[in-house]
């Protein structure tokens, strides 16, 4: 499956004989998708409004392309203004669909590994459930102090209304240009917002696409030890620097392998690298037992325990590998005019009421 998800990915960067095999699908798939835009837009299916904002994170294409680390620096963003966010996401992945709120005893398994990784990195409350809708309403009952929200994806979940699209892009920008499955496209790249306002921004430093937007840059500045990344340290320059001798092994279940070991070859690191299919469980540790040094990504640690490690692995160490990720200014000030046009939906908080991910 892995194998073929490759080659459709490598077909869909252009016009080639597979990607035209599957231009009568796409075409079909892109009729579906507009006819359910005009069900929405003239009031055939209905849409609910939470109580405050709500900010969407998604993407045109298939595949992943920056949104976590864009929530992530959305929710930074909006705490240094003084707001207080919420997370809501899909859990892709995770065993059941109702709706269910984050906690630190939490199992990838139970809420997904991305919902995960968002509450410990956020900060901030964050709940998941296919019906995004639903989860929104669960989590501002559960935390009625919140102002708005951030949705990680559901870009084209439009029966929850959103007040802010954020759209993301990496460096494949819209592909060859077909939908799905001749192409990377969910939906045309110039599709009419459903908010009020429309933001997009470049996750890969670069602008791919005709459209105008904010660029971020991001790269990998260190490593941290998994036992120590659970307990909330930070990752370290030097840490990184003595791996540069001992040829490691990379490895990255993520939607896009070959962008993290991109990233950690442009930070000088000589590796071998492991890619494995998006959200891997890690149910059997991929990697031999003969691996003196192993480099994860966040997303792929959150399914780590370290106990575990040292049973099934004791001669190896594993180094967890953050995402610095830094939109450039000009996003922010587009995301601030944005709220200063919603502030009348901006509830103040109930008194004395605070909350923390302890």
């Amino acid at each position: 499956m892995a194998g073929f998800e490759a080659t459709l990915t490598l077909a869909w960067l252009q016009r080639g004989p597979l990607a035209c095999a599957l231009w009568p699908l796409g075409r079909l798939y892109a009729g579906v998708t507009a006819l359910r835009r005009v069900a929405y837009r003239r009031g055939w299916l209905a849409t609910v409004t939470s109580a405050v904002p709500v900010i969407v994170v998604g993407n045109r294409v298939a595949g992943g392309a920056g949104k976590t680390p864009t929530v992530l620096a959305i929710v930074d963003h909006l705490r240094a203004r003084g707001r207080r966010p919420g997370i809501v996401s899909r859990g892709h992945g995770r065993k059941g669909r109702e709706p269910t709120v984050v906690e630190a005893s939490s199992h990838a398994g139970a809420v997904g590994d991305e919902p995960l990784l968002l509450y410990r990195r956020a900060g901030v409350p964050v709940v998941v459930g296919a019906d995004r809708a639903r989860a929104a309403a669960l989590l501002l009952d559960a935390h009625p102090e919140l102002d708005c929200l951030v949705a990680d994806d559901g870009l084209q979940h439009l029966r929850w209304a959103r007040d802010v699209e954020v759209v993301v892009f990496d460096a494949r920008g819209a592909g060859n240009g077909w939908p799905l499955p001749a192409g990377p496209l969910r939906e045309p790249i110039d599709a009419a917002p459903r908010g009020r306002h429309l933001l997009h921004l470049y996750t890969d430093g670069v602008r791919s696409t005709r459209i105008a937007g904010a660029i971020a840059r991001r790269r990998i500045g260190g490593v941290v030890d998994l036992a120590a990344w659970w307990q909330g340290e930070p990752a370290s320059a030097a840490a990184l620097s003595a791996l540069q001798d001992r040829a490691p092994l990379a490895c990255a279940g993520i939607a896009q392998p070959q962008r993290f070991f991109a990233m950690l070859a442009a930070a000088g690191l000589h590796f071998e690298a492991l890619p494995l299919p998006d959200h891997a469980a890690f149910e059997t540790l991929p990697w031999p037992a003969s691996a003196t040094d192993v480099v994860v990504t966040e997303k792929d640690a959150v399914k780590l325990d370290a106990q575990r490690l040292a049973r099934e692995r004791p001669a190896t160490r594993v180094w967890v590998a953050p995402l610095d990720f830094e939109p450039e200014p000009a996003f922010g000030a587009l995301l601030d005019a944005a709220l200063a046009d919603l502030a009348p939906r901006l509830r103040n908080p109930p008194a004395k009421t605070r909350w923390t991910a302890d």
